[in-house]
């Protein structure tokens, strides 16, 4: 087996299946085994996934366990060279798993690889390639200095913007939102730390796979990574579990710093702890005196012709009234995509390709040319009758 495939789910069934769609095209010529771990969903994710994809194998845990642990479930259970550690709210374009499948097996210190990542309106995810979090690299990203000075080795430590996104760069830190990792590195790294139950674990693996002796490379191959979607940000919760995090990675290396240097790095988690937990105390209270209206969504659609009715009663079952503007094409129909058709914004949102007419990387292609033009990415497949955009699904 050349590749195993592992996705932790958590309620987010409807990206998990444009997740799906998008990898079984990547693996069409890969000999291939997807797991999927799903950590207590609610929302009939499992009954729905094995549904449409019989070949994947989905274990179902009764408690949600944390990433880590689930992640752990299925790679023991993994028996390919490669194993790519994925999140579920992610597409994948077709030639991005040769890509890095080449890269790796032409590179046999790479001990893991990660990629590009864009979010649902096209912008590069900084977190796709990141240095070690120190002290110093931890302060001047917190501070914004990183933003005033992109391109200072000083103050860039945290997410390296110096090296170019469009280059290939050995870097301390990879994302967890995609890992290609080889089983190799796992058995000598060896697996996630279950004491982090979400966040942080990605860093820590990443130190342990340098630790024994491969190389972390940031490869400039495309994925689009809705970012999120699975967690909710928004909550107390989250704050505690993301700032925990934080806490175990510094015990668990940190042993290098002063006393001194230890204690500004716990004081400094605590004070941003808090000031998080303010902030989502301030935003749920203002939220019962203050009705923000969200602004309507508009769309621009391509699609088959046979599918454009099926969006429509989709958009008017949601009361979306619009206007929307439909347009019958194909990808080569429709070389330059929307901005072929509609050349200025004119209040539109989202941009929605039929999956079945459009290929994911074309998708990724168009959304990524104009990624400060405001729009977001909607995809319609129509096997699902689903419109997933980067907020919302509608069904």
């Amino acid at each position: 087996m050349k590749l195993s495939v592992v996705i932790v789910n958590y309620n987010v069934k409807f990206f998990l299946a444009q997740c799906l769609h998008s990898l079984f095209k990547a693996t069409e010529k890969v000999s291939t085994e997807v797991i999927v771990v799903d950590n207590a969903s609610t929302d009939g994710s499992e009954a729905y996934i094995t549904r449409f994809f019989p070949q994947v194998k989905y274990i179902y845990n009764t408690e949600n366990v944390g990433f880590g642990r689930a992640n752990n479930q299925a790679i023991r259970l993994c028996s390919g060279d490669y194993i790519l550690l994925l999140n579920p709210d992610t597409i994948l374009p077709e030639d991005n798993i040769d890509q890095v499948l080449d890269f790796m097996d032409q590179h046999p210190d790479s001990g893991a690889c990660g990629v590009l990542m864009r979010s649902g309106d096209g912008k590069f995810l900084p977190e796709s390639k990141r240095g070690y979090p120190s002290p110093s690299a931890s302060f001047w990203r917190l501070s914004g200095m990183y933003r005033i000075f992109p391109d200072n080795p000083r103050f860039d430590g945290y997410y390296l913007s110096r090296y170019d996104m469009n280059g290939t760069h050995q870097v301390p830190v990879l994302a967890g939102a995609y890992m290609m990792i080889r089983s190799e590195a796992f058995d000598k790294s060896g697996l996630f730390d279950e004491d982090f139950f979400m966040y942080g674990e990605d860093i820590d693996l990443s130190c342990r796979i340098e630790k024994s002796g491969y190389k972390n490379y940031y490869l400039p191959y495309h994925i689009l990574h809705y970012k999120g979607e699975s967690t909710k940000k928004l909550s107390y919760k989250y704050v505690h579990v993301f700032y925990e995090a934080m806490e175990i990675f510094f015990r668990k290396h940190g042993e290098g710093y002063n006393p001194l240097s230890r204690l500004l790095v716990h004081t400094g988690i605590k004070m941003q702890c808090g000031i998080k937990l303010l902030a989502v105390a301030s935003r749920k209270g203002l939220a019962h005196f203050v009705t923000v209206k969200e602004k309507e969504p508009r769309f621009i659609i391509f699609a088959h012709d046979d599918h454009i009715d099926s969006i429509r009663k989709i958009l008017k079952k949601n009361h979306l009234e619009g206007p929307h503007h439909f347009v019958v094409s194909n990808e080569r129909s429709a070389t330059k995509g929307h901005d072929m058709v509609i050349p200025g914004n004119h209040g539109f949102t989202h941009v929605v390709y039929d999956s079945t007419t459009f290929s994911y990387r074309k998708m990724l292609s168009l959304i990524s040319d104009d990624a400060f033009k405001g729009y977001q990415l909607g995809i319609y497949h129509p096997s699902h009758h689903v419109l997933v955009t980067p907020g919302k699904n509608y069904q």
